[in-house]
């Protein structure tokens, strides 16, 4: 992700190597599922449109909106993955992944201490591998959440 074209601006786009599980879309964001996980459900939010930066490049309304677009799939994260705590993190950063996304993942319950905050983020420490219908079913529960 550190080479080559954005990969939220190719999801967008429709580009067959960049595609994830979406659970949710409107005009302006996307919010699909992590090709990489490391907790189970751990979701991305980003506007469709390439913006690399959550302060300088949104105006306050445009902000507004992403961030209750966070909320709304970080809620649904937490019905169906029914987690100890729910990170919202917006990582990134000029050398790579510039794309404005925010990670969305829900702390299992029972994690220990050692494990959790950054240490259960970082894929150095493990990604999970979810089968291609294990994220289908994943990203439909989720998708009934944001429904109900």
């Amino acid at each position: 992700m550190r080479n080559g074209p954005c990969f939220v601006c190719e999801f967008v786009a429709g580009a067959p190597d960049a595609a994830h599980v979406t659970v949710y879309e409107d005009d302006e964001h996307i919010a699909f599922l992590d090709r990489y996980p490391t907790v189970p459900g751990k979701v991305l939010v980003a506007p469709r449109a390439h913006i690399e930066h959550a302060v300088r490049d949104l105006d306050e309304s445009a902000y507004l909106r992403l961030m209750s677009v966070v909320r709304k799939v970080a809620l649904a994260v937490e019905t169906v993955v029914k987690p100890e705590r729910t990170y919202l993190l917006s990582l990134g950063s000029q050398q790579g992944n510039s794309h404005l996304h925010w990670h969305i993942a829900g702390l299992p319950a029972g994690t220990p201490y050692q494990q959790q905050q950054f240490h259960s983020l970082m894929a150095e420490n493990g990604v999970l591998s979810p089968t291609d219908e294990e994220a289908a079913a994943m990203g439909e529960r989720l998708r009934a959440a944001l429904q109900g």
